[in-house]
């Protein structure tokens, strides 16, 4: 049974099967969903969400953890020589990836395919309309592996009654396969302008989103993710506040300068209820030292945004080593899982400063608990040297570190 809740009327609200691609209209609340499904236009100031029931067995007896993302990937589908190779080596870690900045669908089916051959999982995405008050428009989509996280519905683009949006956010709802429990995602990139009284409106406006997200999914955890142009510490976000929302992460920068190892503006985010996702934490992937380039070629090749993750079990994440620049391993895999089981410190040939645990961390000279959490948090590691950011370790102590042969080549 499909179920609809919404604000005023729809009509012609469909779902059509078999349908590998679709084009929409800047009117229609339409995603393009590339699993097949389609929802149909609504009424232009309509407020709605569609409800598929997704039957999923019950809930494994030990969690496996989902990782999910928001990267804005600054105008992905111009010819602007972006190498989605490297975007595809990032977003292998992840398993939901809220993207912004798209320009061009087929993008995001190029994605797809990179990220198949790459994991060897099945990828699925949804694609919004193009969104934008100007003559500049972009995308939202949602990238997913197939094998952790299901589309259970509600896709659609928020139609704005108030139009407060330059580009009006992404609704959808998603399940964890493992769990089977059902979360409810907000895309958004707030409008910058000429400063933030331009970004305010907007972000206040969130709370509008979050109660709409509430009142179409009661009970179902909510988040919202995407690039925000504005810090988590303003004042603006004073609404989305005090209905218990926080930023996930609170330390930092997002944004690339031209500087190697510098970061600028904490632009990029997720906000929740920590209640909802009690064992959840992030961080920002850094990813030009996983990929072992400047921020110059960063910038121009990937994106001038690092992506943040929400690891939704609390594990952290494992960088899947890079061989020829293409990761080795498929699949999001978490740290905690490789060191389970029957592995022990004592089989451990060496210890991987992206992919060890606390406890193997710590087996590093001069390298304790505390010093152990900051490796993990700072991921990833291109190299030994880097380890001088962490407060406390200077030449001499990453001199003995070195010396004394623990650490993988």
């Amino acid at each position: 049974m499909i179920q609809t809740g919404h604000l005023g009327s729809a009509s012609n609200l469909v779902i059509k099967n078999s349908i590998n691609k679709n084009t929409f209209d800047k009117n229609s609340t339409c995603v393009s969903h590339h699993a097949r499904r389609w929802l149909g236009s609504v009424g232009k100031k309509v407020l709605l969400a569609l409800s598929v029931p997704v039957l999923l067995g019950g809930a494994a007896a030990s969690q496996a953890n989902a990782v999910i993302a928001s990267w804005n990937l600054k105008h992905a589908g111009w010819n602007n020589g972006k190498h989605l190779e490297q975007v595809a080596a990032v977003a292998s870690h992840m398993d939901l990836i809220g993207l912004q900045e798209v320009m061009k669908e087929e993008v995001v089916t190029e994605l797809e395919h990179q990220l198949e051959a790459l994991t060897g999982d099945e990828w699925d995405s949804l694609v919004s309309h193009a969104v934008g008050r100007s003559t500049y428009t972009e995308r939202y989509a949602y990238l997913y592996r197939d094998k952790t996280i299901a589309y259970q519905g509600g896709a659609t683009v928020y139609l704005d009654p108030q139009d407060v949006f330059s580009r009006e956010p992404l609704l959808a709802t998603f399940i964890e396969k493992d769990t089977g429990r059902a979360f409810s995602a907000a895309n958004v990139h707030i409008v910058y302008g000429d400063s933030k009284a331009d970004r305010s409106p907007e972000i206040r406006a969130l709370a509008d989103i979050y109660d709409l997200m509430k009142e179409i999914s009661p009970g179902t955890p909510a988040i919202i993710m995407g690039d925000f142009n504005m810090a988590p510490t303003e004042p603006a976000w004073g609404d989305l506040r005090a209905l218990g929302l926080r930023p996930l992460i609170t330390e930092g920068a997002t944004t690339l300068s031209k500087t190697d190892g510098r970061y600028a503006s904490l632009y990029d985010n997720i906000w929740y209820v920590p209640s909802e996702w009690p064992k959840a934490n992030g961080d920002v992937f850094r990813f030009p030292d996983y990929l072992g380039i400047s921020h110059e070629t960063a910038r121009a090749d990937v994106s001038d945004h690092a992506p943040i993750y929400l690891s939704v079990t609390g594990k952290a994440l494992a960088m899947l080593p890079l061989e020829g620049g293409k990761p080795q391993a498929a699949g999001a895999e978490i740290a905690s899982r490789s060191a389970s089981g029957n592995t022990s410190s004592a089989s451990q040939t060496c210890i991987d400063l992206n992919t060890a645990n606390a406890d193997q961390l710590d087996q590093l000279p001069n390298i304790g608990p505390a010093r152990a959490a900051d490796i993990i948090r700072q991921r990833p590691w291109s190299s030994s040297g880097q380890l001088t950011r962490i407060s406390g370790i200077g030449k001499g102590t990453l001199s003995e570190i070195v010396a004394s042969g623990m650490l993988c080549s």
